[in-house]
């Protein structure tokens, strides 16, 4: 293996003239950086200090006590990662702004996500997703489908991406070892998620959105100053194209006729706008609905109503991309269009080692080049803070998955502790794969981030999407459809994303071989007709079987959600806390367990492993604490407000769709 790193050697060297040059060499952008990471660490141990996470409400769910402002702030930077900022950029530069129209679909998704999902998420007393179908289904095969699958996702797509850009923007801005710099932030970030549970990753998020916008809009001043404001700014990048094109077709290199379109013609478009309209929404629909890392940020809230709040704050922020990463990266195109805007794939390799073109370095090299000292510090900051808070989400979410849906299998009898001991090993060890998966990232295509990220979901999550939103609205759904459409679904899913990556994505220059009727329909149509079999598949097999008695679906779905009966579950629960007390119950024999020694105590509150508990409640008092987790109910005035708040974000939404449509 050579001495590369997705083509970026690992000290940065100049294309003009071969020099080796460390954007961060001076004393303002360092310190900024650790004053950043010294006030990171201050709020996750704050945070680590404040809450209860020697519980698994505590620890997974930040105890139902997050208020609506940090939920739709970690909603937003749960989302959008540095995967965004190099890939929305790459895109932008490469395309226009339909990229933009992918992020503007969330509006109205949210509100689907706050009005619909959320209530009977919370109905069903449930911490994870897959906890949700077993209750809704009975059985353990979709349940544990559904973890392992969302645990592959998250290695294959959201682990594997954020590592891909956050190194080509640390080795731009650094050149550091690449894999130093990774195993650097990665060690910093399972810090705190290890020691402080959501209510840290909550928190921390909050601090690193804002660090996010407001870098992120300084960077968008200085790039629109550089190109003299909007109306020339669209004039330019018309005209952006590379000085070396060779005999290279003009359609490879010219900007696209339709680039300041968000809607696109339904065959020539490279975003087809039914694609963008219906295919996305499915896409949206798993990732924003029924997607642990997303779902688990609104379980916390205390009240359904700042549910609701945090949604549409969220909404709002989803507003921003198009000004923050799109415009940006096409204005990289436009003051950089040699090596951005790069073609020829000899002069591609020569600029960034990718012959497929370099558009992915549009946006951290905007930061490079343009920010002054001090801000350009900020803004490493800010891709810092956007990768470590999408790997803190996901190495949260990944344990709750293994520790609540496969661990319990594997030890029905394991007490709280045992839990939170097992849930931390597990991020350790994602963290260990994702270290492996470097080397195996390399291999993907650097001109495709984005498109690789969404393709890879377009094949793998419409029948999750399906299976989601029918055992919701339609009863007669059961286990056997539910089961068989996930099943079949996910083989025909992977039989196109396998064809599709055995003969290659290929780029305008050279393109792949791969047969029209595999590959020839877009991924987002591909998404519209996997999710509509999908559908089909999962009504037939159900309405040929038993269906599900009501009394095992109180609450469970849309129609019966405010029914009061005791509901009858198909399946007993996998784990129950039978740590009960300090006394070991040893055939018959109470055994006191002794009291840990200094070093041990010190470790165990490092990590939430408090020998403290939670006082022991009554049957009556239990069963009151689940009603108050449970409890949908919102006082009058405030839902009210958030309703109108909700028609307000989808006039919002139509709106800018118009505008840019």
């Amino acid at each position: 293996m050579s001495h590369d790193y997705f083509g970026f050697s690992y000290i940065r060297s100049n294309a003009r003239n071969g020099t080796a040059t460390v954007a961060l060499n001076n004393a303002a952008d360092i310190s900024v950086i650790v004053v950043y990471f010294l006030v990171v660490l201050a709020v996750g141990v704050w945070a680590m200090v404040r809450t209860n996470r020697s519980t698994v409400g505590g620890f997974f769910l930040a105890g139902r006590s997050m208020v609506w402002w940090p939920i739709g702030a970690s909603l937003f930077a749960s989302n959008i990662g540095s995967g965004h900022f190099v890939g929305i950029a790459g895109t932008a530069a490469a395309a226009g702004i339909a990229i933009g129209g992918f992020e503007w679909n969330a509006l109205i998704v949210v509100v689907i996500l706050g009005w619909l999902f959320v209530p009977i998420y919370i109905k069903a007393g449930v911490v994870t997703m897959p906890e949700y179908l077993k209750k809704r289904f009975g059985g353990q095969r979709i349940r544990i489908y559904l973890s392992v699958l969302s645990l592959f996702l998250y290695v294959f797509t959201k682990i594997s991406a954020d590592m891909f850009s956050g190194a080509i923007f640390i080795n731009q801005a650094l050149g550091l070892n690449i894999y130093l710099a990774v195993i650097m932030l990665l060690m910093i970030t399972a810090l705190y998620t290890v020691t402080g549970g959501l209510a840290a990753v909550i928190y921390t998020d909050t601090l690193q959105t804002i660090i996010m916008v407001v870098g992120s809009f300084i960077l968008m001043g200085f790039a629109f100053n550089e190109v003299g404001g909007y109306d020339n700014f669209q004039d330019l990048y018309m005209n952006a194209v590379p000085s070396i094109t060779t005999n290279i077709s003009e359609s490879c290199y010219e900007p696209r006729a339709d680039s300041f379109h968000i809607f696109r013609n339904a065959i020539t478009g490279d975003l087809p706008w039914p694609g963008l309209v219906f295919g996305l929404t499915v896409q949206a629909t798993w990732y924003w609905c029924t997607d642990q890392v997303i779902v688990q940020r609104c379980l916390s809230a205390k009240s359904l109503s700042h549910v609701k709040a945090g949604c549409i704050l969220c909404g709002y922020l989803k507003l921003l991309p198009m000004f923050l990463m799109v415009f940006p990266g096409m204005i990289s195109r436009i003051l950089y269009p040699d090596v951005v805007a790069c073609v020829d794939p000899a002069e591609c390799e020569k600029y960034c080692g990718a012959s497929v073109g370099c558009t992915n370095i549009a946006y951290p090299k905007l930061v490079v080049d343009l920010m002054p000292n001090g801000l350009r510090g900020l803004m490493l900051s800010v891709m810092l803070a956007s990768l470590m808070s999408s790997l803190t989400s996901i190495f949260n979410s990944a344990s709750t998955l293994f520790t609540m849906d496969i661990y319990t299998k594997i030890r029905s009898g394991a007490s709280e502790k045992e839990l939170m001991i097992a849930g931390r090993i597990f991020i350790l060890a994602l963290i260990g794969v994702s270290i492996a998966w470097i080397p195996v990232v390399q291999s993907a295509q650097s001109g495709q981030l984005f498109d690789y990220i969404q393709s890879i979901t377009s094949y793998l999550t419409p029948p999750v999407a399906a299976v989601f939103m029918l055992a919701i609205f339609c009863k007669r759904v059961n286990e056997s459809g539910a089961f068989y459409g996930l099943i079949i679904g996910l083989f025909i899913g992977l039989s196109r994303m396998i064809a599709e990556f055995a003969y290659g994505t290929g780029s305008c220059v050279n393109p792949s071989n791969c047969p029209t009727i595999i590959c020839g329909v877009h991924y987002l149509y591909f998404s519209i007709i996997l999710f509509v079999v999908s559908c089909i598949i999962i009504l037939a097999i159900s309405l040929m079987t038993k269906p599900i008695d009501d009394k095992h679906l109180y609450r469970l779905c849309w129609s019966l959600r405010n029914c009061t009966e005791e509901r009858v579950d198909l399946e007993k629960e996998d784990w129950v806390d039978n740590q009960n007390s300090n006394y070991m119950d040893i055939e018959g024999k109470h055994i006191y367990k002794e009291e840990p020694g200094l070093c041990k105590k010190a470790v165990m509150c490092f990590c939430g492993l408090e020998q403290k508990k939670a006082p022991q409640l009554s049957p009556e008092e239990q069963a009151e604490l689940q009603k108050k987790l449970t409890d949908t109910t919102e006082l009058p005035l405030w839902r009210n407000v958030v309703n109108a708040n909700a028609i307000i974000l989808l006039c919002v939404a139509v709106f800018f769709h118009g505008y840019y449509g």
